[in-house]
Parts: C-alpha cells; structure tokens; sequence
C-alpha cells in the first residue's frame, strides 16, 4: 500500500517547503510540486491551460503510483477550492494508495510576512500578497486535515505530517 499525500494551501505558506521537508523524512519517496507542472512565461490562465496542467499533473501522479521504486507520493499545489482536489484525485489510480489531505494555513498576519520575505528575496512578486491573502478562508471549507502553520517551520509542519501517516494501520 503506498501513501498519496496531497498538501494545500494558499500562495506563500509553505506547502512546497513542508513537502520538500517531508521527502526527507519519509521512505522511497517523490516530490511533486502541481506549479512545475506549467511553469511558463508568461504566466497565462486559461481553460486550455488549466486542462493541460490537471492532465500533467495527473499523468506524473498516475506513473509515480505505477512505479514500484516508490511507497510515499506527495503532491502539493494551490487548490484553493474543492472540485480542483476532487478533478485530480478523480484521474488517479488510488487502488493501492491510502489517501492524505492536508491544508497548510495560517493567520493573514503571517502569511503576509512569509510573502513578504519571498519578495524581499525576489522570489515572488508584491501582487501575490493581496491573491493569496483572499484565498486563505477557502481552505477551511475544504475536505482536509487542517494544520496552522503560523507559529512553526515548515520541518515541524512535516513532522506532523510523517506523524499522522506512520500512525495509520
């Protein structure tokens, strides 16, 4: 049985941080992060650009449970809402997957800081605060394990992680 681990969150709270983290602490274990997926420039949302990544991603996602180098799959992106996380999990061979739902969420005081120190850093850009900041609510809405990530490092995040997934039988 292998685990499938799905991490969410806004822009900027950690999710690809905690899961590189993870990938460190779990066993015979892949990393895949949904925006390498369409990682392209310019940055253009459309139908047929959200079509494709949802089909990368699930692609990806579908070869590493079909692999049998590996027993843990992690998969973080944005996912903001609901029938994003169903329209993945849909196109997967789950069979001999147990399935883990995690949202990464935080007060709009530290998630404004996190960003802040991105774009200090030149790693994001000032526009992402306002959009990220907006979607933060939506993950309390949504079918997941919630973990407040305001006052601990995404190492701790993972911790928490590796800790509900080796207690399950």
């Amino acid at each position: 049985m292998k685990n499938l681990v799905f991490i969410n969150g806004t822009m900027g709270v950690g999710k690809t941080t905690t899961g590189k983290e993870l990938q460190k602490i779990l066993p015979n274990c892949v990393f895949l992060d949904g925006d390498w997926c369409w990682d392209m420039s310019p940055f253009i949302v459309t139908d047929e650009t959200k079509k494709m990544v949802i089909d990368n991603i699930s692609y990806l996602l579908n070869n590493f449970i079909l692999c049998s180098e590996y027993e843990n799959i992690i998969f973080c992106w944005v996912m903001h809402e609901q029938n994003i996380l169903d329209d993945v999990l849909s196109r997967l061979n789950k069979n001999d997957c147990k399935l883990y739902k995690f949202s990464i969420v935080c007060s709009e005081q530290s998630l404004i800081a996190r960003i802040t120190k991105d774009i200090n850093q030149g790693i994001r850009k000032k526009d992402v605060i306002e959009r990220s900041v907006s979607r933060l609510k939506k993950y309390s809405e949504m079918d997941t394990e919630k973990i407040d990530v305001s006052e601990i490092s995404a190492k701790n995040t993972a911790e928490i992680i590796y800790r509900h997934i080796i207690q399950q039988p």
